[in-house]
């Protein structure tokens, strides 16, 4: 699974000495979201844009996405092949974490969106496969629209243009989630309970509202994640 690889990889990387690679060249790629990205490289065909991801992979996006791209100044030492590394903790964690999710042809999306807003893509994938089970047109009783459900309030807050075009509809989600987190301290639990019923009923009830709703939500993404609830 790519979340699941880019996960490993990352990790093995920060943990490891990698003195001893070789230096790449690298882009900064200016979101029209207002997100910045660190890329290997990128190539350009007709109205789309193509990706080369640090961690591995690639992502096609329209171009209408990408304000610029730009040389990055700072040197990145390229990741020793995670198959020379012996596999640390963390990393056989993050395998186990992620034994619930199924397979998805948005994982280089996922992937590319936590590494731009720094959240764990395993979450975001949890959420979106409770949200929307991977259908990028789907849409609620209540006008939640894609894969990760945006509301018309988070379709306004970050000018979306299309909420149906899945690299737009996840960028914004991860974009939203990661200003709850920020905003509930870390508290994941409290975030996704926000990000469910709104920062106002968290709020009001100071924590997780009892709605049953709310409630089976939060449980059910923090346990396909593998990420234990705090007390």
């Amino acid at each position: 699974m790519d979340v699941l690889k880019a996960a490993r990889v990352a990790i093995a990387t920060g943990v490891c000495l990698i003195g001893a690679s070789a230096v790449a060249s690298a882009e900064i790629v200016y979101m029209t979201s207002g997100g910045t990205l660190s890329v290997k490289g990128h190539t350009t065909q007709g109205d789309t844009i193509t990706l080369t991801l640090r961690t591995g992979g690639t992502v096609t996006c329209d171009r209408t996405l990408i304000d610029k791209i730009v040389p990055d100044e700072v040197p990145h030492p390229d990741p020793l092949p995670p198959s020379s590394l012996q596999l640390p903790a963390a990393a056989r964690a993050a395998t186990e974490r992620g034994a619930l999710l199924r397979e998805t042809t948005y994982a280089g999306l996922i992937s590319a969106a936590a590494e731009t807003y720094g959240v764990d893509p395993i979450l975001i994938q949890a959420l979106i496969q409770v949200e929307s089970n991977y259908q990028p047109r789907a849409r609620s009783s209540k006008g939640a629209m894609g894969l990760m459900q945006l509301m018309p309030s988070v379709v306004r807050e970050y000018n979306v243009k299309n909420v149906y075009d899945p690299a737009t509809n996840i960028d914004a989600g991860v974009r939203k989630l990661k200003t709850l987190i920020d905003g509930m301290q870390g508290d994941l639990k409290l975030a996704l309970a926000a990000y469910n019923a709104g920062e106002g009923a968290v709020s009001r009830f100071g924590g997780v509202p009892p709605y049953r709703e709310t409630q089976t939500y939060v449980s059910k993404i923090l346990g396909i994640a593998g990420l234990r609830q705090k007390r």
